[in-house]
């Protein structure tokens, strides 16, 4: 028997607009210009424009004369929208999704549904365009490929630190890729200030404001970064930009990681924690801590 999944229709590009099924559009991440004809048609011939927030699809909607029902599908409802969506798609109906900026599912919703039509054996189809975390990506002048996409780490600093000890026993174990983030404006510097501990001194870029009137991006290292926005916080959408691991930490990178960990906790919790960041076996890092704290 045959993988069903196999048999998924996929749909055809139609000039004069989307196919019958669900479709994913990328919309402009700042500038309107940015919405290629394409994305357009599809925007103009569905019966239902799935969107986060209505206020900001109307706005789009008005400019280019897109006259499908909007309908919200955003983190808090999705699940409970999904039957709804499948019962416009089996009656034929054109149903588009979009997020508010950029492509959608990438940090933004709409991925249980596409996996839920995608499960009913139903089409999904989706139109390309900007990405503000490709674009920063290309903007940074750090290495293209391979990179690693990792959206919002988490906001509180302990759960955030424990994401990147993640990310770093991943390198450790072999992964090389430039890393993305997304990030709030007033969570920029303490992050960055995290990124530059845990990881060092690597060269990074931050993003922001992509597409729009006051563009930036700015390259250096993590620590000047830090510094730069901690004295100046920045405004507007950003996408943080940091260059691959390059060589494992020597002893000297080690007891950096020890002296800073060992700052307001103990020496299980510190040998805890520089055992995650750098995935050293834990009996080394217990005795270099043994060592530092004989000196």
């Amino acid at each position: 028997m045959r993988d069903a999944t196999c048999q998924i229709p996929t749909p055809r590009p139609d000039a004069a607009g989307p196919p019958a099924g669900l479709v994913l559009v990328s919309t402009p991440i700042g500038n309107l210009q940015d919405l290629a004809p394409r994305a357009i048609a599809a925007l103009r011939g569905a019966d239902t424009l799935l969107c986060e927030d209505t206020r900001v699809s109307a706005r789009l909607a008005a400019v280019f004369g897109i006259g499908a029902t909007l309908l919200t599908l955003h983190d808090h409802n999705e699940q409970a929208r999904i039957p709804e969506v499948l019962r416009l798609l089996r009656e034929g109906r054109r149903v588009v999704l979009v997020s508010d900026a950029g492509t959608p599912l990438i940090s933004d919703p709409g991925y249980r549904l596409v996996r839920a039509v995608l499960a009913a054996g139903l089409a999904v189809g989706a139109v390309p365009g900007p990405n503000a975390a490709l674009l920063a990506l290309t903007l940074s002048g750090l290495p293209p490929q391979p990179f690693l996409f990792v959206g919002f780490l988490p906001p509180r600093q302990a759960a955030r630190r424990a994401a990147l000890a993640r990310l770093l026993g991943a390198e450790r174990a072999g992964l090389a890729a430039t890393l993305l983030f997304h990030e709030a404006p007033h969570r920029l510097a303490e992050t960055l200030a995290d990124l530059a501990e845990l990881l060092g001194p690597r060269p990074a870029a931050v993003a922001r404001e992509l597409t729009k009137r006051f563009e930036e991006v700015v390259r250096d290292d993590l620590a000047s970064l830090a510094a730069r926005y901690a004295e100046a916080p920045p405004r507007g959408e950003i996408t943080l930009v940091v260059a691959p691991a390059s060589e494992a930490p020597g002893e000297t990178d080690l007891d950096g990681l020890l002296s800073k960990a060992l700052v307001g906790r103990s020496l299980k919790q510190a040998v805890a924690e520089v055992t995650a960041t750098t995935g050293l076996p834990r009996r080394v890092v217990y005795a270099r801590a043994l060592a530092l704290g004989e000196r």
